[in-house]
């Protein structure tokens, strides 16, 4: 029930969603002067919510800064979160825009820092007719390198609770101790952090995949409307606010 009631949720955060719910009240309610009011209300959103300035900063001050972690350091393993990979209609595997984190838990495994990969990742969708996301990721360890020996999946999580609770029964039969590296995107790593701690376990958090980082000032990138940013308010909103109601239900 969680699980569908998550997926509702994030629907309803998209700024793109609450764009569409105004713009069929307008056109279809009889009050004028309410009907003006939503069409403020309606700019407001669309102008805000595009905003590159507004929505830069915000997610700069909730995600985590950068780590470095020394060549000399090793853990006995890292956790790689997944979300970062997909399939066609034909189950053929593809990566996604978070593939950063592919790239730097494999570099970890090549420096040595970490000895061996957690994916963790199953099928987050409703009619659940694709392979779980490990399928894929594991066959691309495969190709850069990774041996299957020092590679372990966790396929049945759906969500970052899953991911957290899952890992940890899969690390305890294996009686792995001590910290273990999270690999997740910056502004994922906040939430993440909290469930993985949750579930017992001690966390090196890595991030990566910085969509946002600090950089020169440009009028384009500060001032100029960014219809795309519509729909990255979702995915940052998610993070907020799936933070704050595992806080609230206890889980985090």
């Amino acid at each position: 029930m969680f699980f569908v009631l998550s997926k509702v949720l994030f629907f309803l955060l998209s700024p793109v969603t609450w764009l569409g719910i105004l713009l069929l009240i307008i056109l279809f309610w009889n009050d004028t002067k309410f009907k003006r009011k939503l069409k403020l209300t309606l700019i407001a959103i669309a102008v805000l919510f595009s905003n590159p300035y507004l929505y830069r900063n915000a997610v700069m001050l909730w995600q985590t800064k950068p780590v470095v972690l020394a060549n000399n350091t090793s853990f006995d393993a890292g956790i790689l979160l997944g979300g970062f990979s997909g399939y066609d209609k034909s189950n053929q595997g593809f990566f996604s825009e978070s593939s950063d984190r592919f790239i730097q838990a494999a570099n970890l495994y090549h420096q040595g820092i970490i000895k061996k990969i957690i994916m963790t990742g199953g099928n987050g969708t409703f009619t659940k007719d694709q392979p779980a996301e490990t399928v894929f990721v594991y066959d691309q360890l495969l190709k850069n390198g990774i041996p299957k020996e020092a590679i372990l999946l966790e396929s049945n999580s759906r969500n970052t609770y899953e991911n957290a609770l899952f890992t940890k029964k899969l690390v305890d039969s294996l009686q792995m101790k001590g910290t273990l590296v999270l690999i997740t995107s910056a502004v994922h790593m906040p939430r993440a952090e909290k469930l993985f701690r949750k579930a017992g376990f001690s966390i090196q958090p890595y991030p990566c995949n910085y969509s946002v980082y600090p950089e020169s000032f440009n009028l384009e990138d500060t001032f100029v409307p960014d219809p795309s940013l519509l729909v990255s308010w979702k995915h940052f909103l998610k993070e907020i606010v799936g933070t704050l109601l595992y806080q609230l239900i206890g889980k985090a």
